[in-house]
């Protein structure tokens, strides 16, 4: 296994091995059965950093495991291992769909199922969008449940005047300055738009 240089880690440290043939030839027959034949177990195993849940399993080794399975055929143990790591993006994201309405799933019905996964991946894409489009500094990074916190529970009027929308935001809101100009920045807007994003 290597480090963000590209240096071996120490076995001590952390270390990577294929499982795939003692779950196939194990003593209590083939474990792998149902799997693809050309699937491959593999596992990750290193100290675990301070603050992280472990299993009792882990609590009394002291390591923390993780098992991935692929299709990939080729390929040393370290990079596919790398590249499993690369989806953690892929985590974030559920993570985040969670946040905005999937973890309510499942109901009894599918066709409700079908439609609340739609409005929360919608939502999803509305809050990446308003990050964005209109958002800079924390903002633009922040959680669904800080930007639902500190934009969606804002008292915030839209009023018209002077052939304009405006939107009012109270001064005691402690992101008021934030949101105050980010709506009006159509600079911002056309950057995007001239970069093919909008």
């Amino acid at each position: 296994m290597c480090d963000t240089d590209g240096q071996p880690r120490d076995l001590d440290d952390a270390g990577v091995i294929e499982l795939t043939g003692l779950l196939r030839g194990s003593i209590y027959g083939e474990l792998l059965g149902n799997w693809p034949t050309d699937m491959r177990v593999i596992c990750r195993r290193e100290r675990p950093s301070a603050g992280a849940q472990l299993s009792l399993l882990e609590q009394a080794h002291g390591w923390r495991y993780q098992l991935f399975a692929t299709n990939t055929g080729t390929g040393q143990l370290a990079f596919l291992e790398a590249r499993h790591r690369a989806h953690a993006r892929v985590e974030d994201r559920i993570r985040c769909a969670k946040d905005t309405g999937i973890e309510h799933l499942p109901s009894t019905s599918f066709s409700i199922n079908q439609a609340w996964c739609l409005a929360a991946m919608m939502a999803c894409d509305l809050l990446c969008w308003l990050r964005l489009l209109c958002l800079s500094g924390p903002l633009a990074r922040a959680e669904p449940k800080t930007l639902r916190y500190r934009i969606g529970h804002t008292a915030a009027r839209l009023v018209r005047g002077q052939r304009k929308r405006k939107i009012k935001i109270p001064e005691t809101w402690a992101w008021a300055h934030e949101l105050g100009h980010p709506y009006c920045d159509a600079r911002r807007v056309a950057a995007l738009a001239g970069r093919g994003l909008v």
